[in-house]
């Protein structure tokens, strides 16, 4: 059974697996009230994992943006922040390879 702690109007504010300071109220697994705080925990959970999405792209311009402003160089980078962004580069260029299809001086 979980330890619970309430804010001050009484809802559910957090969840711990032990006893600590302000986390003495136990609940059951399968209370109504901890399932709807849990849902809504993962929810926000789920609302800030699919804008890391495209946060990582602004990310990425930004840092491109350093560099060719001349800012920052990219070996300035710590190695694996080098590697990731040189990965993603590399499967751009792939994708947008094989989406570039259509030959640019057809006309339909």
């Amino acid at each position: 059974m979980p330890y619970i702690k309430r804010d001050e109007q009484g809802n559910i504010s957090a969840v711990s697996e032990t006893v600590s300071d302000g986390f003495d109220e136990l609940l059951e697994e399968e209370s109504v009230e901890l399932e709807a705080f849990l849902n809504q925990w993962q929810t926000g959970r789920n609302n800030l994992n699919e804008t890391d999405l495209g946060f990582v792209r602004v990310l990425e311009d930004v840092i491109e943006l350093l560099i060719s402003k001349n800012l920052i160089c990219f070996t300035d980078l710590p190695e694996a922040a080098r590697t990731k962004m040189q990965q993603r580069q590399r499967l751009r260029e792939v994708l947008t390879n094989r989406l570039d299809l259509l030959d640019d001086s057809e006309d339909f």
